[in-house]
């Protein structure tokens, strides 16, 4: 071997060495900077109390973007204490902060560790602490720009849904004055005019009641309420609905249950309910209400034999204006306003929706509140009556309800 061959066999080797020597010297960094960061060495006096007393992410980050030390609420947003700095972003603002000596500030989108993975919107700042740690403070923005975008939305869906009614308004207005000499035309037209007004009041209204229960933070009107009278109540409100629709309401489950809430918002959310299940049911089927018990909860079910929803559907049905079926909505009125109105007024009494539906099998949309000790209260079991129940899972016992007068309004449902 000659001697360049040596020469350039010993480079190679210093080469190999001396990478590795820089190997172990940076892992040895690495650990000891870890070692630090879960000891909470070189953090100045007070500052890992005062982190610990944040609601907000925020941490404190060494020369080696390992994390120093870090609020409570940092670990949702993946700094955890004693990792490197989760987040190319975080670390390009903490780096672009060390160099320009200065504070630096950024909107971010980041993607949450974990099995969701789910994105995170951060307005973050990052400033140095000396020459070695650096602050890193991050406000989570993600619910409030969900807040802001079903704001946004639900302006201009109302006023999208408003221009309906209030158009059909004026154009039979117009029509009224150019027919003022055909008294059967200015008759039909005003019949046209009041259905329209009802149509927009009818509108405004559930829009008042929604923005109502998504305001307020407790209810104004709390007392034990009895689940017979609100099922009671909400049956007869749309007996002369399901008697035009030609569809039967048949009661069943437990009797003497009681709930605690505000009985007048809990009798209009079945309501929106029943009216639904009418609207979206043949004529000669049934709608199903019924009660029974789950453990310290009640189940308020309402089961139809209609049209169903599908899987695709049932993920939206919920929203404000959302309509699973358009054409039908627009025959009935349905303003797509009812369903969210339900949730609202649920989750304000601290309970929750469920739902069960199958195309061409029908729907059973079930109400479940915290059960109240009704003391010595009957808690027996309806007899069944005649007419078959809908077919559910959840379908509640049926029995026959007794019959309604026809001197309630006539109440148009909507599914959304």
């Amino acid at each position: 071997m000659d001697t360049v061959q040596l020469a350039l066999l010993a480079l190679l080797l210093g080469a190999l060495v001396g990478a590795a020597v820089t190997v172990v010297i940076v892992l040895a960094l690495r650990a000891r900077d870890r070692g630090r960061a879960q000891d909470g060495a070189g953090l100045p006096d007070g500052v890992a109390s005062v982190l610990a007393a944040l609601d907000e992410p925020v941490a404190v980050v060494d020369a080696s973007f390992i994390v120093v030390a870090a609020s409570g609420p940092a670990a949702g947003v993946g700094i955890v204490r004693g990792e490197v700095l989760d987040g190319a972003e975080l670390r390009a603002l903490v780096r672009q902060a060390r160099e320009a000596g200065a504070p630096s500030a950024a909107i971010l989108r980041i993607v949450r560790p974990g099995p969701g993975r789910d994105e995170r919107l951060l307005s973050a700042r990052a400033s140095m602490m000396g020459s070695r740690l650096a602050l890193l403070v991050a406000r989570d923005m993600t619910e409030h720009e969900r807040l802001e975008q079903m704001r946004q939305d639900f302006v201009a869906n109302t006023s999208h849904e408003l221009k309906t009614p209030v158009g059909a308004v004026r154009l039979l207005a117009e029509a009224v004055e150019s027919a003022a000499d055909d008294p059967d035309q200015v008759r039909a037209f005003a019949l046209r005019l009041q259905a329209e007004a009802t149509r927009l009041a009818n509108l405004t209204a559930r829009i008042m009641n929604l923005s109502r229960l998504q305001a307020a933070d407790e209810l104004s009107v709390v007392a034990d309420v009895s689940v017979d009278e609100i099922i009671t109540a909400a049956v007869a409100a749309h007996a002369v609905q399901a008697d035009s629709a030609g569809v039967g309401l048949i009661r069943g489950g437990d009797s003497g249950l009681s709930v605690r809430g505000d009985a007048q918002i809990l009798v209009e959310a079945l309501g929106n309910l029943i009216a639904n299940a009418i609207v979206y049911s043949p004529s000669g089927s049934h709608v199903g209400v019924g009660a029974k018990v789950d453990g310290g909860m009640v189940e308020i079910s309402v089961t139809d034999q209609g049209i169903g929803i599908s899987e695709e559907e049932q993920q939206r049905i919920f929203e404000r204006f959302y309509r699973a079926d358009q054409a039908r909505s627009r025959r009935t009125g349905g303003s797509g306003l009812g369903l969210a109105i339900v949730k609202h007024a649920v989750q304000r009494h601290g309970g929750e929706v469920r739902m069960w539906s199958r195309p061409g099998r029908g729907s059973t949309f079930m109400i479940r509140l915290a059960r109240v000790d009704a003391g010595d209260a009957g808690h027996g079991r309806r007899k069944a009556g005649k007419s078959k129940s809908p077919k559910s899972p959840k379908s509640p016992k049926p029995s026959k309800s007794p019959k309604a007068g026809k001197t309630a309004e006539a109440a148009k449902g909507e599914r959304p």
